[in-house]
C-alpha cells in the first residue's frame, strides 16, 4: 500500500528477526537514526523503490502524537 500511495521507503521500530525476512535491514546502514534510545537492530527501513533511500540520512522525525509515549 505504501508503495501504491508514492512512498519510496518506510521505517518501522520492530522486531529484529520478524522484519527482516520481508526485506527490511538496519536503518543504520543509510545513516538513519531513530530519534530516541533503541537497539540498531530493531529500528529498521526498506526501500520501496530503487535507491529509495539514496541520499537519505539523519535523525527520523516522529509526529507529535508520539510525543511523550
Amino acid at each position: 500500500m505504501a508503495k501504491k500511495l508514492g512512498f519510496k521507503s518506510v521505517i518501522v521500530l520492530g522486531h529484529p528477526e520478524y522484519y527482516p525476512r520481508f526485506g527490511f535491514e538496519a536503518a543504520s546502514k543509510w545513516g538513519i537514526r531513530a530519534p530516541f534510545d533503541v537497539p540498531e537492530d530493531a529500528f529498521l527501513t526498506i526501500e520501496l523503490t530503487r535507491n529509495g533511500l539514496k541520499n537519505r540520512r539523519g535523525t527520523a522525525e516522529y509526529p507529535k502524537e508520539f510525543d511523550g509515549l
